[in-house]
């Protein structure tokens, strides 16, 4: 069952973040690992360029240019903010910041690395992440979990997006 579910993945990936123009699968990807000799989170997200600035036009009513030659500071401060409210991390129980720390762009997907400090030890992981579904009901998040020796998958959607990670 896990490399069913592994190969689906895979699938959805390749599919969801494969350089097409027009793209009509919703997804986006969350890569979260703990770093414990550096006491940190570490979270890679990947999201359609077009989707994550039509979601901040949305939200703050502003068109922004994310991952272009015509980004602001505006448009950054923007992006924090919006994650801020949208990718909610709580570690064993308690709400952390999340520090973005870097951005870059693969074709039409703009990854975000972020950051979650002063983490010494994690028991469990509670996720909020209902980034981008404002735009779409079809939206899915996979988070993808490397903590404690142990891999672990969620799929959040419109309807179911919060998940427990242990």
């Amino acid at each position: 069952m896990v490399k069913a579910f592994r190969t689906t993945l895979f699938l959805v990936m390749f599919i969801g973040l494969s350089s097409m123009a027009v793209h009509k699968f919703y997804v986006s990807i969350y890569q979260v690992n703990y770093a414990p000799k550096k006491k940190m989170i570490q979270i890679t997200s990947r999201l359609f360029i077009d989707d994550l600035n039509d979601a901040l036009e949305r939200k703050f009513k502003k068109r922004t240019f994310i991952a272009s030659k015509d980004e602001t500071v505006e448009d950054e401060n923007l992006l924090k903010k919006y994650f801020a409210e949208k990718f909610i991390v709580k570690v064993n129980g308690v709400s952390k910041p999340i520090n973005l720390v870097s951005k870059e762009v693969d074709a039409n997907v703009v990854i975000c690395y972020f950051s979650i400090k002063d983490v010494a030890k994690i028991s469990s992981i509670a996720i909020e992440n209902n980034a981008l579904m404002e735009l779409n009901d079809e939206q899915q998040n996979i988070i993808q979990a490397n903590f404690n020796g142990q891999k672990q998958s969620l799929l959040l959607t419109s309807e179911n997006f919060k998940g427990m990670l242990k």
